[in-house]
């Protein structure tokens, strides 16, 4: 199995800038590219901030973009979203009974659970009792197959503080409704960064956004510092227990032309 990973998208209204990025080119390019080398991928999975401030005009062009997308695709949100406004732009997007933006995907190699971590008027992320009880039952009826967590907050420290104090706060109470599954990786957003390691012997991964970034600053503790690293999205691939996840820049891609000599000397 093929994924494609997307994550924090940080529309805004058409006309507008965020931090002099204009984040439907950004995405654009992404999908350019993504329906040029993947459009085998099973299903393409966008891990939330969708939009910037959450407003109806940024999920109308969000939407008019992803209409080029020649992949399925499903969208997660995360703390920049309004999940009404969501709603209404993309009302074909799954939710649970209490109307939080939850889903199952089953596939031949595994089932994919989709968790909604946005909290109304926070920054940090939640998971309440109603989302745990959902989880819980969700991985009863995946009882025996692996299954891949998808949301947007990381439900534990990076080690970078700014972004530390935004977490996932649920930590516990999530810890609690995974345990005994078969978890096989955890994939998420937030942190505008490649980070990857283990959390209780899972394996996690998370990636840049497709606009602006979050410098490899330990020192940060409360402003969010950001920077012009390159946007890149995740290429997964799936199979017999085996995860591995690319970390594609997909803008100014230069390739060595065949033939060129490995070495050479300086002028």
């Amino acid at each position: 199995m093929k994924l494609i990973q997307v994550s924090d998208l940080h529309f805004v209204p058409p006309g507008t800038r965020l931090f002099g990025i204009d984040p439907r080119e950004r995405l654009a390019a992404a999908i350019q590219d993504i329906n040029a080398k993947h459009a085998d991928a099973e299903l393409c999975l966008f891990t939330g901030d969708l939009a910037d401030h959450g407003v109806p005009e940024a999920y109308g062009a969000l939407r008019e973009v992803l209409s080029e997308l020649r992949l399925p695709y499903r969208l997660l949100v995360g703390n920049h979203d309004d999940r009404a406004n969501f709603a209404e732009a993309f009302p074909e997007a799954p939710r649970d009974e209490n109307g939080f933006v939850q889903s199952v995907v089953r596939s031949g190699d595994g089932d994919l659970v989709l968790l909604d971590t946005n909290q109304l008027g926070s920054h940090a992320g939640a998971y309440c009792a109603a989302r745990q009880a959902w989880l819980r039952a969700r991985l009863s009826e995946s009882a025996g197959r692996p299954v891949y967590l998808f949301m947007h907050h990381p439900p534990f420290d990076i080690g970078i503080p700014s972004l530390d104090r935004i977490r996932l706060l649920e930590e516990q109470g999530l810890a609690e409704a995974i345990e005994g599954s078969d978890i096989r990786h955890i994939f998420f957003g937030h942190v505008h960064r490649p980070v990857s390691g283990s959390w209780r012997a899972i394996p996690y991964s998370a990636l840049r956004s497709t606009v602006h970034q979050v410098p490899l600053d330990f020192g940060a503790k409360r402003s969010m510092p950001y920077s012009y690293e390159p946007p890149a999205y995740n290429v997964i691939l799936i199979s017999d227990g085996l995860t591995v996840v690319h970390h594609h820049d997909y803008l100014n891609l230069e390739i060595v032309p065949p033939g060129t000599e490995r070495y050479s000397i300086a002028e």
